[in-house]
């Protein structure tokens, strides 16, 4: 393989052109040389402002010599596929979330890494490069706040065009959410409940109550258009103390007798940073033969917690997470 990383990019659609963007400027160790969309248009602009060409389809970017590597950026529906395409090719996936949109698919990409005997994707669950969630994470791990009893977890969008119906929120919105509290916590998820107090059409906000195998208790809202701008928080209560992670402190101005800061609207703009370092990582991991960050069994782990979530948005009760043993492959 070369000394930079040759990646080939699904998907040029605001994700995707960012994450096209980010390679080429920001990762010295990857070289943007493929790019495909259904806009081929669109995918040629991308590719020639970092300095690649426009695949003719996903299949050939895939099959491409000049492509050492994948980043899937389409929508969520093609992703499974994909994966497990550049998995039988033998190059290395950056998967944007969701793995898949239902874990009966995101378990195909996970048995085709079982049969290939190494793993070789890294789905995008990019709130563990961020370094304000690692320094939650420390909280944990070093006691300083005592056994952990409760999370909270509040995760709001101004407008959102993906997440559009009850499941898709759970699906394509929450399940940031599942990830990012088995991450912090190093456990699993066994059972949920999501309400909302929406009754007709799109039900939207939607809480979510989980329960793990710790012992701990967790609540995650979720509100994809909330109007107001993008908006992330968590925090992690104990018996020692709680820390909290809050959105960056902007200059706060006082003006004709008002005061306050602004709260950006765009959530790539938002995580800028956790995306170069996740793309930094995957990169320079792929490059070595290596695979960081959320594996593909997390991506399915993660996928279950959602399918439960749907049921239990369904049903009003708690429904349980029943995860499978994991294969020796993941550790």
């Amino acid at each position: 393989m070369n000394q930079r990383l040759r990646v080939g990019v699904v998907g040029a659609g605001a994700m995707g052109a960012s994450h096209v963007g980010t390679l080429a400027a920001g990762v010295p160790a990857a070289q943007v040389t493929r790019v495909f969309d259904l806009d081929t248009a669109r995918a040629k602009d991308v590719a020639s402002a970092a300095g690649g060409e426009a695949a003719e389809s996903a299949d050939a970017l895939i099959a491409d010599a000049d492509v050492d590597a994948i980043v899937i950026a389409s929508p969520d529906f093609t992703h499974a596929d994909l994966a497990i395409a550049a998995i039988e090719a033998g190059k290395f996936v950056l998967c944007e979330k969701p793995l898949a949109v239902t874990a009966d698919d995101a378990r195909r990409v996970v048995d085709a890494e079982v049969a290939a005997g190494r793993r070789f994707v890294q789905v995008g669950f990019n709130r563990r490069f961020d370094p304000g969630f690692q320094d939650l994470k420390s909280s944990i791990v070093d006691g300083s706040l005592g056994e952990v009893r409760v999370l909270h977890g509040i995760h709001r969008n101004a407008s959102n065009a993906t997440s559009t119906d009850d499941a898709g929120l759970v699906t394509g919105s929450m399940i940031h959410e599942f990830d990012t509290f088995r991450w912090l916590l190093d456990g699993e998820i066994i059972g949920i409940r999501v309400e909302s107090p929406v009754t007709e059409g799109f039900r939207d906000p939607q809480v979510a109550t989980l329960w793990t195998d710790g012992g701990q208790m967790i609540t995650a809202e979720v509100f994809v258009n909330a109007g107001y701008g993008y908006d992330v928080r968590v925090e992690v209560v104990g018996t020692g103390g709680s820390a909290s992670l809050e959105p960056r402190t902007p200059v706060i101005r006082r003006i004709s007798g008002q005061g306050g800061s602004a709260i950006g609207s765009d959530f790539v703009a938002h995580f800028i940073e956790s995306y170069r370092l996740e793309l930094a990582a995957w990169a320079d991991a792929a490059l070595r033969g290596d695979v960081v960050g959320a594996s593909a069994w997390d991506g399915y782990v993660a996928n279950l917690v959602a399918g439960a979530g749907v049921a239990a948005l369904g049903s009003g009760a708690r429904e349980s997470v029943d995860v499978p043993e994991r294969p020796e492959l993941y550790g």
